[in-house]
């Protein structure tokens, strides 16, 4: 079965998971830094695969909360590189969700993480294929 071209457009998936309640803010909603993880471990996997090594968060270039994600939401996260330089990645990311009992999907949040590609010791390495930045 082939996918939506919307869904293609996202990137792929790469992350599907639920909140709990111990997720969730005062006001009922799942906090904002709950989605900001998981995108970065999203994100980090993408950027590790695409650089082939370990990789390093060093900055959200930016992000967008668009709505509330609640307990029992299915959240999705459909990642993409973006670019691609010397050592550096960005990836470009879309959290969409299907709310309990609606097959609906809504976006939640969007944003671009950037990753270095690191080495053993920590430090910044090449990445096969990258452009100068």
């Amino acid at each position: 079965m082939s996918q939506p071209e919307d869904q293609n457009a996202r990137g792929e998936p790469v992350i599907r998971t639920a909140p709990m309640p111990s997720d969730m803010n005062g006001n009922g909603d799942i906090f904002g830094g709950w989605v900001l993880s998981q995108m970065d471990i999203a994100g980090g996997i993408v950027a590790a695969r695409r650089s082939q090594g370990r990789v390093a968060t060093v900055a959200v270039d930016s992000m967008t909360f668009k709505q509330p994600i609640k307990v029992g939401d299915v959240v999705s996260i459909y990642a993409s590189v973006k670019r691609v330089g010397r050592t550096s990645i960005a990836v470009h990311m879309e959290t969409i969700v299907a709310r309990r009992l609606d097959p609906q999907e809504i976006k939640v949040t969007e944003g671009t993480f950037i990753y270095v590609a690191i080495d053993a010791n920590g430090r910044p390495r090449p990445i096969a294929g990258g452009v100068p930045a």
